[in-house]
């Protein structure tokens, strides 16, 4: 067995490497807000390809990253330069990425179906590749900077603070700016030229979060853990070593628990804004005030986080709190459901939305934040088993599971539509009440369901904050023997 050579990081990073490294969050929170959130209505809805068309995309490309991801996740672990095993992922990553991002708000004007679809198709496997290629060894990083329990939720914290904020305030750009209310378009959704520029703004920030990040701790480079030894290795030994590393019990635990939550996420992203816009039929000023109003939930998670796992302990605290959160997060379209909300169009409706919104969704990004810094602490559990720090594994894991949540969160969303009936190009005011009906139900039942079995499968995650100091003690008496012999 090949033991990994431990690097010497401080234990406690900065403040400036702290928002360095969670600078880069909101490169991942700009694209995923934008294929969450907007994807769909703006293929769907705006340009005319069918629902289930935009979704069976996103699932095509499903098929590249379940195997670029472990992939690369794999590749960052072992390799070898003088930028050490991640810089260079990252660097290669920055310009692509924004590129992609860019076309795939700004088709040609003249393309429509099916040059539209494998335009939407080729894209959205490019971008996701070349974000591959920074998300994964840049969230890797958290397990390299600290192995202290608390940090490491810091870290995460940071990396989701920002998540939220870039994401937020490039789509707060897009429908308080980009997008041009008329009269029969009240929400501004037809309004091309606005799409246009969200692609390019958000490609520009895209590109300068992942420079911040990649430059900002390059500094960091020779502290961090070097790869393992090198080894002959075949296709069969490098899937073998996978495959041990992601048997690990808590890792799967994490695994299943992230894949019901982030599909519940594509869900619940995907139709936001049909809740908004059909549900409710907030105006376009209404929607900005919402989407800006999150900006606060982003700075109560910021500080709950580490105060609930520093207290409670990373597991305990993110039950908790996902259980406060994802039973309050569908309450008021079930009680609008039931007949017990204000009538649409009140101001005490707006207001009853906006207070749940803010709290509930800080609750909600806690617990991300928790489960994140869950995923970093397997690695030195891992470590003990393999002989192998497989950070780039883990989070690879992650990351696929993320995307495989856009894909299946998508095509759940548009399959709800279906359902109520809600077809390409149709406007809120052009839907039927038994639509909108069908609309909450399905939203409100799916979103309560899927919340309830991440929390159920998180529970089965076993590692807490005395066994993951029991775990660097044995690394460390492990390497003293090794140096003494």
């Amino acid at each position: 067995m090949s033991h990994a050579v431990s690097g010497s990081a401080p234990k406690k990073p900065g403040l400036l490497t702290r928002l360095a490294y969670g600078v880069g969050g909101a490169a991942g929170g700009i694209k995923n807000n934008g294929f969450d959130y907007v994807l769909l209505i703006f293929y769907s809805q705006v340009l005319g390809l069918p629902a289930a068309t935009v979704g069976l995309a996103l699932v095509i490309a499903l098929v590249v990253d379940a195997v670029s991801d472990p992939t690369v996740g794999y590749w960052s672990d072992n390799l070898r330069t003088r930028m050490g095993r991640r810089h260079p992922f990252m660097y290669v990553a920055m310009l692509p990425v924004a590129v992609g991002y860019y076309f795939i708000w700004n088709p040609p004007a003249d393309m429509s179906g099916h040059a539209l679809f494998f335009w939407l198709v080729t894209l959205t496997i490019f971008v996701r590749l070349m974000y591959t290629f920074f998300e994964v060894p840049s969230t890797a990083l958290a397990a390299e900077l600290s192995q202290d329990y608390d940090t490491r939720t810091s870290l995460m914290s940071y990396r989701y603070f920002f998540a939220w904020v870039g994401g937020l305030s490039v789509q707060i750009a897009l429908f308080a700016m980009f997008l041009q209310p008329s009269e029969n378009d009240p929400a501004g959704y037809f309004h091309i030229p606005g799409w246009h520029m969200y692609g390019t703004v958000g490609a520009l920030a895209i590109f300068t979060a992942i420079a911040v990040t990649a430059f900002g701790t390059h500094s960091y480079i020779p502290n961090l853990k070097t790869p393992p030894p090198q080894r002959d290795l075949t296709p069969i030994k490098v899937l073998g070593e996978i495959w041990e590393t992601i048997s690990n019990p808590s890792f799967r635990a994490l695994f299943i628990a992230t894949l019901f939550g982030l599909i519940a996420t594509g869900v619940s992203a995907t139709l936001n804004q049909y809740i908004n816009g059909f549900f409710w039929e907030f105006t376009g000023s209404q929607i900005a005030v919402l989407t800006f109003a999150v900006y606060m939930s982003a700075i109560l998670a910021l500080i709950v986080a580490p105060i609930a796992g520093r207290l409670m302990g990373k597991k305990r605290a993110a039950i908790i709190l996902g259980l406060i959160a994802f039973t309050v997060a569908p309450a008021p379209v079930f009680a609008r459901q039931l007949g017990l909300m204000p009538p649409n169009g009140s101001d005490a409706l707006f207001y009853i939305v906006l207070v749940v919104t803010i709290f509930d969704l800080a609750l909600i990004i806690a617990y991300q934040t928790l489960a994140s810094a869950m995923v970093a602490d397997i690695v030195e559990e891992s470590e003990l088993a393999t002989g192998r720090r497989s950070e780039g594994v883990f989070f690879s894991g992650i990351s696929f599971i993320r995307k495989l949540s856009q894909g299946v969160g998508v095509f759940t969303a548009s399959a709800i539509l279906a359902v109520a009936a809600i077809t390409p190009g149709m406007r809120p005011q052009e839907a039927s009440d038994a639509s909108v009906y069908a609309l909450g139900w399905g939203y409100g039942l799916s979103l309560l369901a899927l919340w309830m079995l991440m929390i159920f499968s998180i529970s089965f995650y076993r590692i807490s904050r005395e066994g993951h100091e029991s775990n660097l003690a044995a690394l460390a008496a492990r390497e003293a023997a090794g140096t003494e012999s």
